[in-house]
């Protein structure tokens, strides 16, 4: 009998990507999601069950009656600027919402978790690309809320024998493939998917944050992983879990950067013709560059991006906003 996967998050955008990994990886999928900025159509591979992170009784008895193995871990608030703006928001949904999942797998006898980090947690680097080893300064309460839960994540692996992995995201980009799933939040604040709004006209101009850094171009440098290629590195991870990996924290990145200048040119190349865009001042919580030093995820999971070239993240985000969102058929 397959194991079963509980996938907090599982109808927002890295988690459906990641459910549909599982699912081709022959494991069977229960999402459990709130559905506050998750969408009921992007769950796909599995049932769905609505509740909330809070709720410990319900997840206790979720992770009961599916018999659950094991937490692929991706609820929670991703939005820097937001962040900013209500650090007590993400503070009580990153960390007391997981604090909540914890003590319910406790309880119910569930002993591994992957969890959706990022490379917020670093804050300014002192050096690139960024080795795990770095210090970890956030510069925002959301990269903060993500690292307090990587340390809770280490203090029940000691105290409670959990068996866990943290994956610290560099940003995601990029849709399935196959058109089966995509990225789609409200608000949306990531570039490349405002970019394409833009130039869709769903939004009037995609707004770009900080021409005065200290970059080549006076814009921010970031290093883009194909959504589908950070799914499969969550499968990996389950499976290096699975065979009694020690609790670890990786970074997931190709080890190469792109201005945000140079995502526009590569944006209307893609489409083809400008994109309108609004100059906006620095954002605050952003580091200048944030690029990965890959080699530990390979080395530890056997991970390697294939899919993260500018091209096929371009590529395929265009051609799922033109499927889903074209025409004024906005998703609902």
């Amino acid at each position: 009998m397959p194991s079963t996967i509980l996938v907090t998050g599982g109808a927002g955008y890295i988690g459906s990507h990641t459910a549909k990994e599982l699912a081709r990886a022959g494991y069977r999928v229960v999402v459990y999601d709130n559905l506050c900025r998750g969408h009921r159509w992007a769950v796909r591979w599995g049932p769905l069950e609505e509740g909330d992170l809070h709720d410990q009784e319900k997840l206790e008895r979720v992770l009961v009656q599916h018999r659950v193995d094991a937490v692929l871990h991706f609820a929670g608030l991703i939005a820097v600027g937001e962040s900013m703006q209500v650090p007590e928001l993400y503070f009580h949904t990153n960390v007391g919402g997981t604090m909540s999942l914890l003590n319910a797998m406790r309880s119910a006898g569930v002993r591994r978790i992957v969890f959706s980090s990022t490379a917020g947690v670093y804050g300014v680097p002192e050096a690139i690309p960024i080795e795990e080893t770095a210090p970890t300064i956030p510069l925002s309460p959301y990269g903060d809320s993500k690292l307090m839960v990587e340390k809770i994540l280490a203090w029940e692996g000691i105290c409670h024998g959990l068996s866990w992995a943290a994956l610290r995201y560099f940003n995601a980009a990029g849709c399935d493939a196959e058109g089966e799933t995509g990225e789609d939040h409200a608000p949306e604040t990531h570039l490349i998917p405002c970019l394409l709004e833009a130039a869709q006209g769903l939004r009037d101009a995609c707004p770009l944050f900080g021409f005065d850094y200290p970059t080549p171009d006076g814009t921010c440098i970031r290093d883009y992983v194909h959504v589908t290629d950070l799914a499969d590195a969550h499968v990996k991870a389950l499976k290096y879990l699975e065979g009694g990996g020690a609790g670890v924290a990786l970074n997931l990145g190709t080890g190469k950067g792109f201005s945000v200048s140079e995502i526009l040119a590569a944006a209307e190349k893609t489409i083809g013709r400008p994109v309108p865009v609004v100059k906006q001042p620095r954002r605050p919580g952003d580091a200048p560059v944030l690029v990965a030093a890959a080699h530990r995820a390979r080395e530890v999971l056997g991970w390697q991006p294939t899919r993260s070239s500018l091209d096929s993240i371009l590529e395929t985000a265009w051609r799922w906003l033109r499927s889903h969102r074209g025409a004024g058929a906005l998703i609902v």
